[in-house]
């Protein structure tokens, strides 16, 4: 597999963005249930529940290799990094809504991450 190259100091931290999410990506679908359950509890023990997780998986890992390619070709990444913003931000109102039904952890840590990765996204995608 061909690794995309960063052409620049400046494009970094959106390699470095891009590339956590392409690993958060492959490990929620590697296991789901492990680190499902941290955010969504028992109901990771139910196959729709790891079905939408893996889903989710793809989803991100797609929006990483996305905006690494666009990196590395030269292209723009606003769109892919604006596209991320835009799936944490959800990630963040499911889990608001979801409110107490949720453990602890995932009522906590996961806004926490989603909010983290819309802030960079969106700091990033102003940037260029």
């Amino acid at each position: 597999m061909d690794i995309p190259s960063v052409k620049s100091r400046q494009s970094l931290p959106v390699a470095g963005l891009a590339a956590a999410r392409i690993g958060i990506g492959v490990a929620l679908a590697v296991a789901p249930r492990r680190l499902g359950r941290v955010w969504l509890g028992d109901v990771v023990d139910q196959a729709g529940a790891r079905v939408a997780l893996r889903s989710m998986a793809a989803r991100d890992a797609v929006l990483g290799t996305g905006a690494l390619l666009a990196l590395r070709r030269g292209r723009p990444v606003r769109a892919w990094l604006e596209a991320g913003a835009a799936a944490d931000a959800a990630d963040l109102v499911a889990t608001l809504l979801a409110g107490s039904r949720l453990p602890m952890t995932g009522r906590v840590g996961v806004p926490a991450f989603a909010v983290a990765g819309v802030a960079a996204g969106v700091v990033l995608a102003r940037r260029g």
